[in-house]
């Protein structure tokens, strides 16, 4: 039987450029021209979300209706349009912008980029829409309310930032029955043009392809750019809160805390702390929790950023006998982090997987099209990733340590169960 190939350590990753056009009509239009083929994903992000919003709910329900019909097409006959020449339309959900993406094949661009820009920029919001669409999301969050991790989810977000910021609210029926349709059109008229947001092309194309992409792209209307509402944070004393759940037969567990955006010099370094306790199956949480004592199928701990804040968190359900023991165990892990020095072997296990993760995204246009997309509503570039992937390449046990000394005391971190 031949040898396996040798395995070597991924040492440097090379970051595609992307090139930046300024469009007639004031739009900033980033190019990523790479991959094998003719395909081009076109993706429009304004500053349009929670924090831009004058009225609970109404940035995802603009964002969300969009697709519902414009002023000349309904809703079907658009998707019928993009089904008949394969295309694809979707609206990605991003808690600070509003967007609105597409792929087709570059032969299809000539009909569909113009039903995409008439989608952007004459969606007709109407009132039987709304209706339509609030009727499926009270029915909707009906059945998530009765999941016990989503109402963990809801608690411990809202104790983060409080239920007043954009961050921390969280929807309910009432909120949706207050929805009213002029503050979508208002809302879509304030934050959905060119002088409130960028757009990314990616994919394969040609000169040709590109000049006919920017000349429909500089229909869209240019006005002023939205400012962010005063972003007020309800400080409270973090504690533990436990929430009786008759359904379902397992308990849910959340711990965290509020921290920063990736503009934070802490940032990067917190990054591969939550990946080291919970971010892949070799990680503390799962080697505990999961591998050897069997409380759970699956834990995790993640770091989240938003252009305004972030957040600490981990995950977990388990059954009811579990919960005291899990809750101890997690606890374990994390004073493990504060009080002892991580070993090369393991650090360098996770730099592996990490490095992994940074190749998938950089892996075709797509991939580093979300990557770009990700970087610029948070206020970065791409020297600022390339920062990240030194600091995981870098980072000492010491730091480490320093980290969770800093931001993982028991005191800072909430810790909310939702169970029987």
């Amino acid at each position: 039987m031949p040898a396996p190939p040798p395995i070597f350590p991924v040492s440097h990753i090379e970051l595609p450029d992307f090139e930046q056009h300024l469009l007639a009509n004031g739009l900033p239009c980033y190019h990523i021209n790479r991959g094998t083929q003719d395909l081009v994903r076109i993706e429009f992000i304004c500053w349009g979300g929670r924090p831009y919003e004058k009225h609970p709910l109404v940035a995802r329900t603009t964002a969300a209706l969009l697709k519902e019909g414009t002023r000349r097409h309904t809703g079907s006959a658009i998707a019928e349009q993009f089904d008949y020449y394969g295309a694809h339309l979707s609206v990605p959900f991003q808690m600070d912008t509003g967007n609105l993406a597409m792929h087709c094949l570059n032969k299809q661009l000539p009909e569909i980029l113009p039903f995409f820009i008439e989608i952007l920029c004459e969606p007709a919001l109407r009132q039987t829409d709304l209706q339509a669409y609030l009727k499926r999301k009270q029915q909707s969050l009906k059945e998530d309310l009765s999941k016990a991790e989503v109402v963990a989810y809801r608690n411990i977000t809202e104790h983060f930032f409080g239920a007043d910021h954009p961050y921390g609210y969280n929807s309910s029926p009432e909120a949706y029955a207050d929805l009213q349709q002029e503050w979508l059109v208002e809302h879509h008229y304030r934050c959905f043009h060119a002088g409130n947001g960028f757009a990314i092309v990616s994919g394969r194309f040609d000169e040709a392809t590109s000049s006919y992409i920017h000349g429909e792209l500089a229909r869209i209307p240019n006005r002023a750019a939205v400012p962010i509402n005063t972003l007020t944070i309800a400080e409270q004393t973090p504690g533990k809160i436990v929430i009786p759940h008759v359904q379902g037969g397992q308990a849910a567990i959340r711990i965290g805390r509020r921290l920063f955006s990736r503009t934070h010099p802490d940032a990067n370094g917190c990054y591969v702390l939550a990946n080291l306790l919970g971010g892949y199956f070799g990680s503390r949480l799962m080697e505990n929790i999961r591998e050897d004592k069997g409380y759970t199928y699956n834990i995790s701990a993640g770091y989240d950023s938003f252009r305004w804040g972030g957040t600490f968190q981990i995950d977990t359900e388990v059954s009811p006998e579990y919960v005291q023991e899990t809750l101890q165990e997690i606890r374990h892990e994390i004073a493990r982090l504060r009080d002892e020095l991580i070993e090369e072997e393991e650090l360098q296990m996770l730099r592996n997987y990490l490095m992994g993760s940074f190749l998938t995204m950089v892996d075709g246009p797509f991939n580093w099209a979300e990557t770009v997309r990700t970087l610029l509503t948070e206020q970065l570039g791409k020297t600022d990733l390339a920062a990240l992937i030194r600091t995981v390449q870098d980072i000492s046990p010491e730091e480490i340590q320093r980290l969770a000394q800093r931001y993982l005391q028991d005191e800072d971190l909430w810790t909310v169960v939702v169970g029987p």
